[in-house]
């Protein structure tokens, strides 16, 4: 009996999501609102590196409006 080596990874990593569809995907998660069935077609269909691309990305944008959130209050209650 051979063996064949699990091709998984290599599959996940082949996998052709729509940006957009993972943008959707990351702000939901973001939110925190999810549904489990989305949930399962996107750990399906979704490509892991652009989730943590838009994740990572989507982060970023969200500390530089906080930072320009609080200096704006700062500034306006002066």
């Amino acid at each position: 009996m051979s063996q064949q080596p699990d091709r998984s990874a290599d599959n996940v990593l082949q996998r052709k999501g729509a940006w957009l569809r993972t943008v959707k995907a990351v702000a939901w998660s973001f939110v925190g609102l999810r549904k489990g069935s989305e949930f399962q077609e996107d750990t399906q269909k979704l490509n892991p590196i652009h989730v943590i691309v838009v994740g990572i990305a989507g982060a970023a944008v969200f500390v530089v409006g906080l930072v320009f959130l609080a200096r704006w209050a700062v500034v306006a209650a002066k």
